[in-house]
């Protein structure tokens, strides 16, 4: 788990009524998650949400036209509970963004601060390619 991208998570927190935030990679490994889960918490939902994206990715031919040979992409996933909701979306390449919040929640400021925290996040998750620094090996 990354530890420094923590307090990034735990930023989209900052929005009323979000819970919980976790960041994970396609087959369910927790790569951060915000304060306030332990990492077996984490853990635990991690492997529960790459199921959901997954099944989620799976079903956009449900809403490509009927015409369509190809799938609608995929962008987010949201799961409605009578206490809250659950949104999920692309971080980068095999990784997803996942929040947890209440019912009260503004649906459009909390997707709103996971787009720019994945925005945010790929500047940390990509690493910069190597500069030649002239010395022999």
């Amino acid at each position: 788990m990354n530890d420094d991208l923590t307090w990034m998570l735990n930023d989209v927190l900052t929005v009323p009524e979000v819970s919980h935030a976790i960041l994970l990679s396609a087959d369910g490994l927790v790569r951060a998650h915000s304060d306030g889960l332990s990492r077996d918490q984490a853990d635990v939902q991690a492997a529960a949400l790459s199921g959901l994206q997954s099944l989620s990715r799976s079903t956009a031919a449900f809403c490509s036209p009927a015409d369509s040979d190809t799938a609608t992409p995929w962008r987010q996933s949201m799961v409605e509970f009578d206490d809250g909701f659950v949104f999920i979306i692309a971080a980068g390449p095999g990784a997803y963004l996942a929040v947890s919040s209440t019912e009260k929640v503004d649906m459009e400021a909390a997707t709103f601060a996971m787009h720019k925290l994945v925005n945010r996040l790929g500047k940390n998750l990509t690493s910069p390619p190597r500069q030649d620094n002239g010395s022999a090996v």
